[in-house]
């Protein structure tokens, strides 16, 4: 994988990229989990939301470094 990635001349570091692209999905995540109601039985919503976060960033770094060479 590459270090750096190039938008129209802006060089952005390629975590940058992937740390939005999880963050979009973590929220996607979150609102299906207060849609369900999941969090009635969670202690403490920031710190899960901070793991769910995690989970996801791992998630998406390993899913991009199978697909890119």
């Amino acid at each position: 994988m590459i270090g750096e990635i190039d938008i129209y001349g802006v060089y952005l570091p390629a975590v940058l990229v992937l740390m939005l692209v999880s963050y979009l999905f973590c929220l996607i995540v979150t609102r299906v989990f207060a849609r369900v109601g999941l969090y009635r039985f969670i202690w403490h919503r920031s710190i899960f939301d901070l793991a769910i976060y995690v989970i996801v960033l791992g998630v998406v770094v390993i899913v991009s470094h199978r697909l890119l060479p």
